[in-house]
């Protein structure tokens, strides 16, 4: 994935590409909520993101046509799939 801004471009890539590049990577996990979302669903990340804030884990979400993706710190990853078990 990549998204072009004005300041400048964001590259999501996989770890062992991103050593390829002389650039500062940091790493994420991505979750996929294996959940349904629907682009017009209201309030969905909204409960799982204020859950994650309130653990101090940041969020970076990307909503895409079936699912939803969640990018966390690389070291919380672990905690937020606990978090994401409490919604069961």
């Amino acid at each position: 994935m990549n998204f072009k801004e004005a300041e400048g471009m964001t590259v999501v890539i996989r770890e062992e590409i991103a050593r390829t590049f002389d650039t500062e990577a940091s790493r994420w996990a991505m979750i996929t909520l294996t959940v349904h979302s629907n682009l017009n669903a209201v309030g969905f990340l909204a409960a799982i993101t204020k859950k994650l804030s309130e653990e101090g884990i940041s969020v970076n979400a990307v909503s895409a046509y079936y699912h939803d993706h969640l990018f966390v710190p690389w070291d919380k990853r672990e905690h937020t799939m606990q978090i994401l078990r409490s919604f069961q």
